[in-house]
């Protein structure tokens, strides 16, 4: 029995494939002849336990083929244990250096007895120091030292260790050499390098390589195919979605109605509603039910189209084949009139929804809210507060910044800022949103220091005011006739990166203007010309009825009937430089 182990064992490795005979030119092993000598006093050495005596005496001599040889003819029938055990105790051992080769000729040792852990150690520790690049002479070695018969726990394992370690592409570069190399397709391993594609991100990747595995007999099933689908959707690539769903039926899987929903739901996120109801057929025709699902996302498009009676078709046709409209289907309807300024149809579907016994979230709330604030419906939107709260849902910064925002449009700046006070009690801070309404609404009450503290307090809180918040404060000192502190707010904006634009220096002309600083008004219109800011019929007006007021009395009517007409800087110079116009000092 011992001679007929060993007379396999002897027996030289299959002659290499094609690949790996171009990776290396000459074989990378040959077995020594029976009884080598030096196998022999390792072994007794080891059998005796005298590593730490005889063995150091040996290590000059040994070279990683000797262990390579050790492990694969063991003549004193070692136990695989033993040998592991001297493999690591070698590795401690400088300046001996164990090879690829004699890392795989363990490995492979170890899954023959079942000795999966350890063979898995091993394993890693090989990805872990090859790192990135290295599947194509990983695989070579395995192969090299993998015997007569194929290795699968082994082949499986090194898949899994690049995926473990994050080489994604060395994982398939691994399954694609097996393949090469007719080892049978690791399903499982397959399975967890899609999942991390997915989970990347890398949607096309993932495509290319499930229909690779597929190809090798990997089972095909409608989950994988619809994580797929909802990966492109979500990524707004409906075009890829289409062509994943198609597949399906080519690998012998039926579209779910989740499928359907997937697809559909990308057609009406991009706007191809004509394509989404087409599919609503499809559906129908394809023995499947349309569910809840699908009719939310046909109402949402229709709704985010302004098509409301359609929308209300599609409800009425949900309720009657029996299927309950959710919170979600409720609050896209109500936000869909809410848009579209019919409040109190939107009331009348928040009526329905508690008929139906359906609750509202803090969501539907929020929609009602903002609607009724936008109509300038204040006391409704506080009453709904207050129903909100009795609930048990508490009011957010969505909730205090649409009826602060409502506040100050109706003018009423008392309540704005009561509840701008109960949002910073209650820790929510104020957005740009929320502080661009109370700018607004000082600014409309003449309330312009105010203004301006809320617009400190906004820039200190780290937000930045764009320039129509600027402008806003600009514009209110001006017609107080501070153009002062105007110019002092240009300054401010420049400095912070915020562009004026050409209303900003509007709002500045006017104030100049009614000054009558018609010189600086022409310094201001220059200076925005030299920072190319184009000058529009507005300025030009602003301009002439400026020089109207503070210019020649007796040029007033060429003046006045050029106003309108002006609408480049060459022709408004040449009417206020002309030889007759005589401007007044002032």
């Amino acid at each position: 029995m011992h001679s007929l182990r060993s007379a396999n064992l002897h027996r030289r490795i299959p002659p290499q494939p094609q690949f790996l005979r171009l990776l290396s030119a000459t074989p990378w092993y040959t077995p020594p002849p029976n009884h080598h000598p030096l196998l022999t006093t390792l072994s007794q050495a080891i059998i005796n336990k005298t590593t730490h005596t005889s063995l150091r005496k040996l290590l000059p001599s040994l070279k990683p083929s000797h262990i390579i040889d050790l492990i694969n003819i063991n003549p004193h029938s070692l136990t695989p244990e033993t040998l592991l055990s001297f493999f690591e105790w070698l590795s401690t051992q400088p300046p001996f250096r164990h090879t690829i080769q004699s890392y795989f000729t363990i490995i492979h040792l170890l899954s023959a007895h079942h000795m999966f852990p350890q063979a898995e150690s091993l394993l890693r520790l090989i990805v872990s120091r090859k790192g990135k690049h290295s599947a194509t002479s990983v695989f070579q070695a395995f192969v090299e030292t993998k015997g007569e018969k194929p290795d699968d726990f082994v082949f499986n394992s090194l898949v899994n260790c690049y995926v473990d370690n994050g080489f994604i592409s060395d994982a398939i570069q691994v399954i694609r050499c097996g393949k090469e190399q007719k080892f049978r397709a690791p399903f499982e391993s397959c399975g967890r390098v899609l999942d991390s594609l997915m989970r990347l991100n890398s949607n096309a990747a993932a495509w290319g390589f499930y229909l690779e595995v597929l190809g090798c007999g990997y089972p095909p099933n409608v989950y994988t195919f619809n994580h797929l689908m909802h990966k492109f959707v979500k990524e707004g690539m409906v075009n890829d979605a289409k062509k994943v769903f198609d597949e399906m039926p080519k690998w012998g899987v039926r579209p779910s109605l989740v499928s359907f929903n997937t697809l559909l739901n990308g057609y009406c996120k991009s706007g191809r509603w004509n394509e989404g109801f087409g599919l609503k057929k499809v559906i129908v025709e394809s023995g499947l039910v349309p569910d809840a699902f699908t009719y939310s996302v046909l109402i949402n498009g229709l709704c985010k189209e302004g098509k409301l009676g359609d929308a209300y078709k599609l409800f009425d046709e949900m309720c009657k084949r029996g299927l309950n409209p959710n919170d979600v289907i409720f609050t896209t309807l109500i936000n869909g009139l809410c848009r579209n300024s019919k409040v109190d149809l939107a009331m009348q579907m928040y009526g329905k929804m508690l008929i139906r016994g359906v609750k509202a979230d803090l969501i539907t709330f929020n929609t009602l809210i903002n609607g009724l604030c936008k109509s300038g419906r204040i006391t409704e939107a506080r009453n709904l507060i207050d129903e909100m709260t009795r609930k048990g849902l508490k009011a957010d910064k969505i909730t205090y910044t649409s009826l602060l925002d409502g506040c100050c449009k109706e003018g009423d700046l008392h309540l704005a800022l009561e509840v701008k006070e109960k949002m910073v009690n209650e820790g929510i801070e104020l957005d740009n949103v929320a502080f661009t309404a109370l700018i607004s609404g000082l600014c409309r009450e003449g309330s312009v220091m105010d203004a301006e503290k809320t617009l400190r307090e906004m820039r200190k809180s780290g937000l930045k005011p764009d320039a129509a918040t600027y402008t806003m404060v600009i514009d209110g000192f001006c017609k107080k006739g501070d153009v002062k502190t105007g110019f002092h707010l240009l300054k401010e904006m420049r400095r912070d990166g915020v562009i004026p634009g050409v209303i900003t220096y509007n709002v500045l002309m006017i104030g100049l203007c009614k000054l009558g600083q018609m010189k600086n008004a022409n310094k201001l219109l220059q200076s925005m010309l030299d920072l190319g800011v184009l000058p529009d019929d507005i300025t030009y007006n602003i301009l002439l009825e400026g020089h109207c007021k503070y210019g020649d009395p007796e040029l007033f009517e060429r003046l006045r009937s050029e106003k309108g007409l002006v609408h480049d800087y060459a022709s408004y110079m040449s009417l206020i430089e002309g030889p007759t116009i005589h401007h007044h000092k002032r």
